[in-house]
């Protein structure tokens, strides 16, 4: 098995072969704190946190670096508007470091609470100050950057390359820039590295240049060069930051070092709302914080590796209602299971069942090497699921090395790499949980006898009564489970 990539410079699958054999360095771009985080950023950081747990899974040592923009990044997400931080911290009446730590605390609260790892590093923009000016004057001691107004703009015509990862021709995207002229700009594609701060921006830092503050783009560069080095193995971000952010990380970065800046460029394709994306400019995003209210945290990291991180993931009631039934009865299988664990029995038959573990973990696992395709891994485990129900169904005894096999490949591929299947679930800690699984099972066998011959107003007396205790049965092709519903 090989693990391949979609690389989005390429716009084609290659097969990962990192700088250092045993080693990954990752940049993700990570966000901008001036608000809550919403399901649009769920979608991309639970893709990468499955990728980072995939590669540490295959024995690589990641370094994973996902920074904290705190300053720079404008209303348009380019060289003009409203550094979105400050216009936010002036709405709120709060010091702009105020609202960066206010933001920064909500979004790792609510990473955890989706169970994504945390980044080896986690840099800030407003910390990295010193190595953006050094890295602007390089640049500008090449002779691709240029000083205008106490700003530095990055000259797009001195990289022949630029817009290779977006596609875009330089005659494209001076057409585009020709709405808005800037005459401090040789180029209306040209891009800033540093700005000049007007007398009300109070983020400002003294550069050779004048006061002022570094570019969203320039941001990147110099912080994933500084933790990561000149060539990154991995650079991950959201679709939308392909160009500009993207591509002009690139300029600078290549041009600054003469070396190749990413070696795998992977994007994660956006939410959707009614088929429009969800973003906070838009108005029609959801926080995670109103999601969790409805939703578990599992059941939306669920809805997200449904959908092929390449692929837009439209956003309702629906889906999500119809992920957490799909993550439901995956949980009460792995609930039965090691229910049933608790009082099997030493050197019983394991039933032949070992060959269909390996079935199953090398069906996952190719769907994971090929370009991370989780809706696949997840196929494979409700098609494990079937065996494992039909197994518990019967009346065959089960040895407890292959109930403790079975738990442990769930723990391995839906908890390790996946992370959508917890170590332990809250019914377990209860005393009689291994008595009621015992009478369950009596009551279903004796359920399906009743049905077998066609005894079906017997049949549904044991279902209703049930049902008035709060327990529900749902009869599948591969068998009966049952799950509390008080």
């Amino acid at each position: 098995m090989t693990l391949k990539f979609y690389n989005s410079l390429t716009k084609k699958k290659e097969v990962f072969a990192p700088v250092h054999e045993d080693h990954v360095n990752m940049y993700v771009c990570g966000p901008t704190v001036y608000d809550h985080p919403h399901i649009g950023h769920a979608k991309s950081y639970v893709s990468f946190d499955v990728i980072v747990r995939y590669l540490r899974y295959l024995g690589y040592k990641v370094r994973y670096v996902q920074n904290i923009t705190d300053v720079g990044h404008l209303t348009d997400n380019a060289d003009t508007g409203e550094d979105k931080i400050l216009k936010r911290a002036q709405r709120e009446r709060l010091e702009p470091a105020e609202l960066v730590e206010i933001y920064t605390r909500s979004y790792f609260e609510d990473m955890d609470a989706l169970n994504n790892v945390r980044p080896d590093i986690s840099p800030r923009a407003t910390a990295h100050i010193p190595e953006q000016i050094e890295l602007v004057e390089r640049l500008i001691e090449k002779g691709y950057a240029y000083v205008s107004n106490g700003s530095v703009y990055f000259d797009v015509n001195k990289f022949k390359e630029y817009g290779k990862l977006s596609g875009r021709k330089q005659e494209e995207l001076e057409a585009g820039a020709r709405i808005e002229i800037n005459p401090e700009k040789r180029n209306p594609s040209d891009f800033a590295l540093w700005k000049k701060a007007e007398p009300a921006h109070i983020m400002r830092w003294k550069s050779p240049w004048g006061e002022g503050f570094p570019g969203w783009h320039l941001e990147c560069s110099a912080m994933s060069m500084k933790y990561l080095g000149q060539t990154l193995d991995i650079h991950g971000g959201g679709l939308e930051n392909t160009f500009p952010h993207h591509e002009c990380e690139i300029a600078q970065s290549e041009a600054a070092n003469d070396l190749s800046f990413v070696r795998y460029w992977i994007h994660n394709n956006m939410v959707t709302v009614n088929g429009q994306k969800m973003g906070k400019s838009l108005g029609n995003f959801i926080t995670l914080k109103d999601a969790f209210k409805k939703y578990h945290p599992l059941t939306i990291r669920f809805f997200i590796l449904t959908t092929h991180y390449r692929s837009p993931l439209d956003f309702s009631d629906e889906a999500l209602d119809a992920a957490n039934k799909g993550l439901e009865r995956l949980h009460n299988t792995i609930q039965n299971l090691r229910e049933r664990l608790g009082h099997a029995k030493e050197g019983s038959s394991s039933g032949g069942f070992y060959e269909k573990l390996d079935h199953y973990k090398k069906t996952f696992l190719e769907a994971m090497d090929e370009d991370i395709n989780t809706p696949g891994a997840i196929a494979a485990l409700f098609d494990l699921s079937k065996e494992v129900n039909t197994l518990l169904n019967s009346s065959q005894e089960i040895s407890k090395q292959c109930l403790e096999d079975i738990d442990n490949l769930y723990q391995e591929l839906g908890g390790n790499i996946l992370a959508i299947i917890p170590k332990t679930f809250e019914f377990e800690k209860t005393d009689t949980s291994n008595i009621l699984t015992s009478v369950m099972q009596v009551l279903i066998d004796t359920r399906n006898e009743l049905r077998k011959e066609k005894q079906w107003q017997l049949s549904d007396f044991i279902r209703n009564k049930l049902s008035e205790i709060g327990i529900a049965l749902d009869d599948k092709s591969d068998g009966t489970t049952w799950k509390k519903t008080k």
